[in-house]
């Protein structure tokens, strides 16, 4: 593990590799803080050749958080690279971060292919769409929502909002903890704008994060990080609202989750993605993966596993899975009649893959057609969504 005494050297690895050497290192900058760990691989002389950070958050799986580990900064110095130092970083990271309690590893990759080599699969994909704001123009703002700028007093609904939207969901992020911990001021000021939809009732039903671009013709844009909605009528006001910025801002680029209502609400034609980063997802405690999220409580029953997992050994053998009203067990033991690979068992617990597909992958074999069925009975759910990027 990395400590402050290594904060020049973590500094001067991660800079070079990730393009930011020309910016000065922040007196307060270090490789550890609060829920921010460093493990680094040195040389005999002491200089650190291999590094990886383990972000300490959680992802809603099921309606429920599941301890995460967001791995991030992974570099590797020019002069030792393809002589497995990544590999035995990140092996080590995956052995710390599930004796610290965490079930799974996500991770957005510059490139999957030595991630994939130590089990981790892409599941999802942040991306950023560009449609015109002509076309949000389009939606009326409903008689029964105003709209206003959110105050300190609001945060706290704003993040009772996202949680509500979020917990619905596969993956997406719990903001809260060491890596969320802005104060209402801070958060506010990280926005040129954070506009709330008010119901007739009074009550905050939505909301969206943005940010204004510069310029002021055909170039003028709106980025918007958040766009949440409890009801229609809110998601349609805040679409209504983005698309009032045609005529200096005629370009907006949403941040939004696969399948988002806000879609329905004008016509996608001529949008394109303005950026796209996959992700990736890896469990390191199986069984503490299983019992952590939530399943659907009309699902009762089971199925044999056999687990292939060389880099997470304790993973690996028999198992089976028992799912009942509502809560999973993954106990070792049973025949083993299905074999399933660690990254096609990241992408069955994420939703991104079925029994089907995995088959077709060389990820999934042996088992009846009936262990199938179970199988995508009790992984189906939303696509797989993460905001968050780190």
């Amino acid at each position: 593990m990395l400590t402050v005494e290594d904060r020049v050297a973590a500094w001067e690895l991660g800079s070079t590799a990730f393009g930011y050497r020309d910016r000065p290192m922040g007196e307060d900058w270090s490789p550890v803080k609060i829920g921010w760990i460093s493990w680094g691989v040195f040389d005999a002389d002491g200089r650190l050749l291999a590094k990886a950070v383990d972000l300490e958050q959680g992802q809603w799986f099921g309606g429920r958080v599941v301890p995460s580990c967001g791995l991030a900064g992974v570099a590797v110095a020019a002069e030792s690279r393809n002589r497995g130092l990544g590999r035995i970083v990140l092996t080590r990271l995956f052995a710390e971060v599930r004796d610290r309690g965490a079930a799974i590893v996500s991770l957005f990759p510059t490139t999957p292919f030595p991630y994939r080599a130590l089990g981790c699969e892409e599941v999802g994909a942040l991306v950023h769409l560009s449609v015109q704001a002509s076309a949000l123009a389009a939606v009326r703002t409903p008689k029964s929502v105003t709209l206003r700028q959110a105050t300190e007093a609001d945060i706290p609904f704003v993040h009772d909002i996202y949680r509500t939207i979020a917990s619905a969901g596969s993956g997406m992020m719990e903001r809260s903890g060491p890596r969320f911990n802005d104060t209402p001021a801070e958060l506010i000021a990280d926005y040129h704008g954070i506009t709330l939809a008010i119901g007739p009732e009074g009550a905050i039903e939505g909301y969206a994060s943005w940010d204004r671009g510069s310029g002021y013709d055909e170039t003028g844009s709106v980025t918007v990080y958040d766009l949440m909605g409890l009801t229609p009528d809110a998601t349609a006001a805040l679409v209504s609202m983005l698309g009032g910025w045609a005529s200096v801002a005629p370009n907006v680029v949403l941040r939004l989750p696969p399948g988002d209502p806000a879609l329905l609400q004008f016509s996608s034609i001529g949008a394109t993605v303005h950026k796209r980063q996959p992700w990736m997802l890896r469990l390191v405690n199986a069984p503490a993966a299983v019992a952590a999220r939530g399943w659907s409580p009309l699902l009762s029953g089971g199925v044999d596993l056999d687990l292939i997992d060389a880099v997470c050994p304790w993973n690996a053998g028999p198992h089976r899975l028992v799912l009942d009203g509502g809560d999973g067990v993954l106990e070792p033991g049973g025949s083993g009649a299905v074999r399933i690979t660690e990254r096609g068992l990241a992408q069955l617990y994420a939703g991104a893959a079925d029994p089907a597909t995995l088959r077709r992958a060389g990820m999934l074999t042996g088992g009846e057609p009936r262990d199938d069925d179970f199988l995508r009975t009790a992984f189906a759910g939303p696509v797989p969504a993460l905001l968050d990027y780190f």
